[in-house]
């Protein structure tokens, strides 16, 4: 045995020495990654495909084994088609075929959004063919000519056609929740910004996994004896303070009306029905009861009776709330966290209030010995500062804003519909509520599924409110209806919602919109539709046709930017986060002008868009202060909210604005939280090492 160890170990230190002298003419060059080219500080980077081997020798003879996919490297040297490479910009570990890696100058990676309407995004062969098509005199016709090339499952392109690939869409449904395709940016053109939209440049490229990998257990047996076709989830999450009386009974009429409607179609186990109530902070006022209150869980017609025997819970407090507005971010988020959502393919939410959310948790007295405590670690000098920060601390690790909720409703899957019930007597919190329910209910295509109603007098609001919930549960119906019937979802009209439209056409409209996405959704599931394998192609963000059609609509955009983190950068991010809100608390209360609060959060911000692996490395550098910011951040193709905050911006806020927003770096750090523990968006490509796992973070959801 021992020979023949000695033998091995011979052997392998002989095809070590050669693939030294193999890599010999590049170490010099590999002190450092090469530069991105214009760049003093910026370094090359290139993602490795699916199915990439990293080799010992520049041949590419000797393996070194298999990157994990989607691996992001520093390029140290390029020599023919071979480049030397290393996850870290301090050492090189081995060499991949150029045609095996991507080009990729910045962590901004793109999904698709719900096709709500638009056209399925287009892969043109290069910048020219695009060109021609965003600078031609009708837009429309070249679109839907060169969509419907797609339109069967293997189209034949003609030869030399400017388009290359296409988004799934129509019969193959969308693509599938499981499929984690990369999207990177490598180039942008910003000839077409002020028309509505960018001209990308991008790679696109699927591992290849099974599509439905990493599903959480089976679903439960549905209730209903039909296996096929979509079944659709709508929960009425309603306000039931005093208030709200007439919209209390009129929701158990509309629940009752679907149930007998369902009685007699032919998808009457395709829809469920659950109800949760919610109010107030119980701490403040011990008689309003609950602060939210499951009323029922979804139940099919045949579970009918005990839902409607459960109705009779329903009922409005007896007494006033603290405050006008009420805690429907908490009654969303328990909606979301404990109904049953496995036995439902389609998930939609009809939230139901005539007041704005509570975002600064006044429960958050109950923890104030905590935030005390918190506070004296950090001002053990001063009495009367760690009095002061602890009044105005929130917990970090609770809470959510309506951005928050919106993006915690994406992860799930969930359609939220706003219904905003405007009363007389809340007038003054009109505008406050109308903006935070927008931003609650927007969807991936930049609207929102906000439905306001008028009402002088609880009959005239309630009437309206009787239309909406009959016009959803009916457009739903015949969803169910027509797929059971074979139909496939008809395309909706993608453009706003008109100007002073009645909250009946308001809910026609969106209940067309999301029911389509929801149906593409459902199929491509099914189908576990890919993303198609493009190694390199020119896209537009925005739908053409719909900024040709209607031009004073806002853009329609048809992907989203995200970055890319492992577990690890991620963690950083968030442990960065925490440790400039708490010292720029404590600047703050000390009327300190030694921290650049600014510098240091758009550094942090800069760095995880352009290259996470270097934050990774020093989270608490300052771009800013060493000079490189402006070179980091130049030719990022999107930027997040504080990447387009300017210095003067910060320095001319008021200590109020600065104070909110701080609040929503604490609510970012929330999310990351939040982000860590969603099992069904990690993944691990087969690493053990937690570490090493990816997540698409949203862009809007960085610093």
């Amino acid at each position: 045995m021992r020979g023949r160890k000695f033998v091995l170990t011979r052997q392998a230190c002989i095809w070590g020495f050669l693939a030294l002298l193999a890599c010999l003419p590049s170490l010099a060059l590999a002190d450092q990654p090469l530069l991105q080219e214009g760049k003093r500080t910026v370094f090359q980077r290139v993602v490795s495909h699916p199915g990439a081997t990293l080799y010992a020798d520049p041949q590419g003879q000797i393996s070194a084994g298999k990157p994990r996919t989607f691996t992001c490297y520093y390029v140290f040297a390029r020599q023919n088609d071979m480049l030397r490479v290393g996850v870290s910009s301090t050492q090189a570990q081995g060499w991949l075929k150029a045609s095996e890696a991507t080009e990729w100058p910045q962590a901004i990676t793109l999904t698709f959004t719900k096709q709500m309407g638009r056209h399925p995004v287009l892969f043109f062969r290069d910048h020219k063919s695009l060109e021609d098509v965003c600078a031609a005199e009708s837009i429309k016709p070249l679109v839907e000519e060169y969509v419907a090339l797609f339109a069967t499952k293997n189209p034949r392109l003609p030869q030399n056609s400017p388009v290359i690939a296409c988004e799934p869409f129509g019969k193959e449904g969308e693509v599938a929740e499981k499929d984690f395709y990369l999207l990177p940016v490598l180039k942008m053109d910003a000839q077409f910004k002020e028309g509505g939209t960018q001209l990308l440049q991008v790679a696109c490229l699927d591992p290849g996994l099974p599509a439905m990998k990493n599903t959480a257990p089976e679903r439960a047996q549905k209730a209903g004896p039909q296996s096929d076709g979509m079944t659709t989830g709508i929960v009425f999450v309603v306000d039931t303070t005093i208030s709200m009386k007439a919209y209390i009974e009129q929701t158990k009429e509309i629940i009752r009306r679907i149930y007998d409607k369902l009685q007699h179609s032919t998808a009457k186990e395709k829809i469920a029905l659950a109800v949760l109530g919610f109010r107030s902070n119980t701490n403040l006022r011990k008689n309003i009861d609950y602060n939210t209150r499951i009323v029922s869980d979804f139940a099919f017609v045949h579970e009918r009776a005990s839902l409607e025997k459960l109705l009779d819970q329903l009922d409005e407090c007896k007494e006033s709330t603290h405050d006008f507005n009420e805690d429907s971010l908490a009654g969303v988020k328990d909606a979301v966290d404990t109904l049953s959502w496995n036995r439902v393919d389609a998930k939609i939410i009809l939230l139901v209030t005539d007041a704005g959310p509570l975002t600064d948790k006044t429960s958050r007295t109950a923890e104030a010995p905590q935030a005390e405590q918190a506070a004296d670690m950090h001002f053990p000098h001063d009495k009367r500062n760690r009095q002061e920060l602890a009044s105005r601390r929130e917990d970090i690790v609770e809470g959510m804003s309506p951005e928050g909720m919106a993006d915690y409703l994406r992860m799930h899957g969930i359609f939220l519909t706003a219904i905003h019930v405007k009363s007389p007597k809340g007038k003054k919190n009109h505008a406050y509520a109308e903006k935070s329910y927008r931003e609650l209910s927007r969807l991936s295509n930049n609207r929102s599924s906000y439905i306001p109603i008028e009402a002088s007098t609880d009959a005239e609001g309630a009437a309206h409110f009787k239309n909406v919930g009959d016009i959803v549960a009916d457009s739903f119906c015949k969803i169910a209806e027509k797929q059971l019937a074979g139909g496939g979802a008809v395309k909706p009209k993608v453009h706003d919602a008109p100007r002073n439209a009645s909250p009946e056409d308001l809910a026609r409209h969106f209940a067309e919109v999301s029911g389509y996405a929801m149906q593409l959704r459902f199929v491509g599931d099914k189908k576990a539709t890919r993303a198609p394998q493009v190694v390199n192609a020119w896209i537009a963000d925005a739908d053409l046709v719909s900024l040709e059609e209607h031009p004073q609509d806002a853009p329609v955009p048809a992907v989203e930017p995200a970055v890319l983190l492992t577990k690890m950068q991620l963690s950083e991010l968030r442990k960065q986060l925490k440790n400039i809100i708490l010292t720029a608390e404590e600047a703050f209360l000390q009327d300190s002008e030694n921290f650049n609060f600014y510098e240091q959060l758009i550094s942090a911000a800069a760095q995880m868009s352009r290259d996470p692996t270097a934050f990774n490395s020093d989270p608490k550098a300052n771009l800013a202060q060493k000079g490189v910011l402006l070179e980091v951040l130049d030719g990022l193709p999107y930027k997040s909210r504080i990447l387009g905050l300017q210095q003067e911006d910060w320095t001319n806020m008021s200590t109020g604005e600065k104070n909110e927003f701080i609040k929503r770096l604490k609510q970012l750090v929330r999310e990351y939280e939040r982000y860590d523990r969603d099992n069904t968006h990690w993944e691990s490509f087969g690493s053990p090492n937690a570490n090493e796992w990816v997540y698409r973070v949203p862009l809007k959801m960085l610093p």
